[in-house]
């Protein structure tokens, strides 16, 4: 099926957004997380395409084929240029579709919250995949937050400094250190010491990855380096700073939320209360379904793709048939 896929590069505010395109029909848009590409989705372009929808799956800006933003400045990393770059993208490729679906996970998820906080009018419905809806705290910044809860070592705090994960990566090798996040099943926290990244046993992949799709992955990360991605990260503080006119603001678009119980960000503290004793409802009033897969880890689109694809399908196939 992936040969049906078409491979385009679309002019957006700027840069060139490498964007995978397969199907006719309404609009679904995939946003990927870190350290993904578009090739995330391969599972659910196919299966959307078969199924009557249009599958559009960019490389968000950073990332994979999509060039032309300076990589060395995390100020041009923040939520409000990422959704930017993806209304335009809308706008050029779909421009007669008043609305779209649209499909997120890990960064993609967060950017998919706040394409639906900042323009509810471009979303029909969302299915959100393992990062909640996270409220704005007015008093406190995230980061730190994050290192009062986790320390130093936590992946975040250890991503903040310009060129030094990066460096660090370089030495254990690209196609390793992609090993060793996407296989990562662990409920706790992502901790990178300095002294060792990662275990030095070799990676067994699990069953769901196999290793030429690794080798993908790697070899566009090979190319466009992991800064682009990371600096989503760097850019969380001022994130923060920018969005503070949404500050309880509610996401006001249809949701289906799905998330693993592996998945390190549903066992954060304070998320399973959040999620399921009414907090998220408060913020996500048009929340419609909450579904935890067991066993699951943070890639489940990729883990379990035929569970993640019905889900899809049910929830827009409602709206599509009503529209």
């Amino acid at each position: 099926m992936e040969d049906c896929f078409e491979h385009k590069i679309v002019p957006v505010n700027g840069i060139n957004m490498h964007v995978v395109e397969a199907g006719q029909g309404p609009v679904i848009l995939f946003i990927h997380g870190f350290p993904e590409l578009w090739y995330s989705w391969r599972h659910q372009i196919s299966f959307v395409a078969k199924h009557g929808y249009r599958a559009v799956a960019p490389d968000l800006r950073g990332f994979g084929d999509t060039t032309g933003v300076l990589k060395h400045d995390p100020s041009k990393f923040t939520s409000l240029q990422v959704v930017g770059d993806l209304v335009e993208l809308l706008n050029t490729i779909a421009p007669k579709e008043e609305k779209v679906f649209a499909v997120g996970h890990d960064w993609g998820a967060i950017i998919a919250w706040a394409l639906c906080l900042f323009r509810p009018d471009k979303v029909k419905a969302l299915v959100n995949l393992s990062v909640a809806f996270s409220p704005r705290n007015p008093k406190r910044k995230p980061l730190e937050t994050l290192r009062a809860v986790y320390g130093e070592d936590y992946y975040v705090v250890r991503f903040q400094e310009p060129g030094e994960i990066e460096a660090e990566f370089a030495k254990i090798g690209t196609k390793k250190v992609l090993e060793n996040f996407l296989s990562y099943r662990n409920p706790g926290p992502l901790y990178l010491p300095k002294s060792k990244l990662f275990d030095d046993s070799p990676v067994i992949l699990p069953s769901w990855l196999p290793e030429k799709e690794v080798d993908y992955v790697a070899s566009k990360y090979e190319k466009a380096g992991f800064t682009g991605g990371v600096n989503y990260y760097r850019a969380i503080d001022l994130n923060w700073e920018l969005t503070a006119a949404w500050t309880g603001a509610k996401v006001k678009v249809p949701v289906k939320f799905i998330v693993g119980d592996l998945d390190l960000t549903y066992n954060a503290p304070g998320v399973k209360d959040y999620v399921h004793k009414g907090g998220m409802k408060k913020d996500v009033p048009l929340l419609e379904e909450v579904v935890i897969l067991e066993n699951v880890g943070h890639f489940l689109q990729q883990e379990k793709p035929d569970e993640i694809n019905k889900h899809i399908y049910a929830f827009f196939h409602g709206f599509s048939s009503s529209a």
